[in-house]
């Protein structure tokens, strides 16, 4: 079966545009040659939910083809020709211009996000691959947003997302997201760490197929507490936490200082890496696969995949943005789709 990747190009006067023609095009103008290989066009059909006019203008900047087919959602599954995408057309509120925010487009790019939400819903789509949007510009316009995990997070009626991020073969989970570092500690509690390994569990085992997963626990503190010297979390919340999970059959590692386990023979133990902090693992991440990292949303009814960056204001219309992330995120979307039709 092919699968239907939906693919929304987030804000239009960044990279996004330049990104969907690239992808598109033949050769996939603009990868470093560490980037890992696109996905053969035979292997997907590729959803643009975007401006039709945007996208065939970054073409005409960047001097490349492209075709835009219609999508029909009542025919089957056909692959998409290279230097061609599917497009499912949304209108802009007005012309785009590469580098300059318009509050106006605000409303443009979360109706991109509602139909790609509703159609993986629907199972009109297999996936989601999201480009990178602009938060400030979208909250400046009149709408709360707090971002692409949020939104797809209320419209699927979920309660709890988790952020894990992945760079070739090593994947990292985050326990707590967003926060000021003095916010982190009281923010895990043992409640909050069982709910988002359990999702990291169910989410290792039923998307990616492994069958008894093992997860890798950072601790918080240095050296994970000290036995109590540094910090008594790891006694009193994490420790407890594992403890009632291994109870379940879940295969737990730790908690081990973050400099312990992000080691090569540590790592070897490990499907995938806890972080108790976003400082704490992203480095780690992105220093292993810089340009190749991505975004992957566990505890959606859906996949959704991302790049792994942001919207580039300052190179965009130029023609130099990397395609390597958005690689690597419909890489692993296609693969994911696939395993999820087996």
């Amino acid at each position: 079966m092919i699968p239907r990747i939906a693919f929304t190009p987030g804000e239009p006067a960044g990279i996004g545009p330049e990104l969907a023609v690239k992808l598109a095009a033949s050769g996939h103008t603009g990868t470093s040659p560490r980037t890992p290989a696109h996905p053969s066009p035979q292997s997907a059909q590729i959803i643009a939910i975007a401006d039709p006019a945007l996208l065939q203008q970054a073409a005409e900047r960047l001097r490349l083809p492209l075709q835009l087919i219609p999508f029909q959602a009542d025919a089957p599954a056909e692959a998409t020709p290279a230097n061609c995408l599917h497009i499912l057309p949304v209108e802009l509120a007005t012309p785009a211009s590469p580098g300059i925010l318009d509050t106006a487009n605000g409303a443009y790019v979360l109706e991109t996000l509602g139909r790609a939400a509703a159609g993986c819903l629907s199972r009109e789509f297999d996936a989601v691959v999201t480009g990178p949007v602009h938060k400030g510009v979208i909250n400046d316009a009149g709408v709360a947003f707090s971002g692409h995990t949020e939104f797809f997070a209320e419209r699927a009626g979920v309660e709890k997302v988790v952020m894990m991020l992945a760079a070739d073969d090593l994947r990292v989970a985050l326990a707590t997201t967003h926060l000021p570092l003095k916010d982190v500690s009281a923010a895990i509690t043992r409640d909050s760490l069982q709910q988002v390994i359990t999702i990291l569990h169910r989410s290792l085992r039923d998307q990616f197929r492994i069958e008894n997963p093992r997860i890798g626990i950072c601790g918080l503190n240095p050296h994970a507490g000290e036995g109590g010297h540094l910090g008594r979390e790891e006694i009193e919340v994490i420790e407890p936490a594992l403890d009632t999970l291994r109870a379940l059959g879940l295969n737990l590692i730790g908690p081990l200082p973050a400099d312990t386990l992000f080691t090569p023979p540590q790592l070897a133990r490990c499907d995938a890496v806890l972080a108790m902090y976003h400082d704490q693992g992203l480095p780690v991440l992105k220093f292993k696969g810089f340009g190749r990292a991505i975004n992957i949303t566990l505890g959606l009814p859906f996949i959704r995949t991302s790049v792994d960056h942001g919207t580039a204001l300052n190179i965009a219309g130029q023609g130099i943005a990397d395609c390597g992330s958005l690689n690597a995120a419909l890489t692993q979307a296609i693969e994911l789709a696939k395993l999820r039709q087996l």
